[in-house]
């Protein structure tokens, strides 16, 4: 009888220890993505019309504005003069919404609209 309990014992123990560890993988999940751009704007009536659609497809690819064209106050060298700031997911889903045909498709738009230089970052892992 007593070897009975001790084998329940166990395997309850180990069922416990089972669900931890699968908890912690999860927990490992891939880290947040970044995509920082800074901005100048070289016409304005045609940045207008490129902002709503440029704002469809980040959404429609995942990503969520963090920041978007407020105030940039200079900490170090010079202060671009417009930043965004949006998050994905993971780096991989940041570079598929970058590569997608919807961005693409943007590009005359964009070339006529405004002047970027853009990044993506991973930020720290859970």
């Amino acid at each position: 009888m007593k070897t009975q309990y001790t084998v329940a014992f166990s395997m309850l123990a180990g069922i416990a220890v089972g669900a931890v560890a699968i908890q912690g993988l999860h927990a490992q999940s891939s880290p947040k993505a970044y995509v920082v751009t800074e901005i100048e704007v070289i016409n304005q009536e045609a940045q207008n019309a490129y902002i709503p659609k440029v704002v469809e497809v980040i959404k429609s690819t995942g990503g969520a504005y963090l920041a978007r064209g407020g105030k940039t106050v200079a900490l170090e060298a010079d202060a671009p003069k417009r930043v965004t700031i949006v998050v994905y997911d993971s780096l991989e889903k940041a570079q598929a919404s970058r590569n997608s045909p919807a961005w693409a498709a943007l590009s005359a738009e964009r070339s006529k609209a405004i002047k970027t230089r853009s990044y993506v970052t991973e930020g720290l892992a859970n």
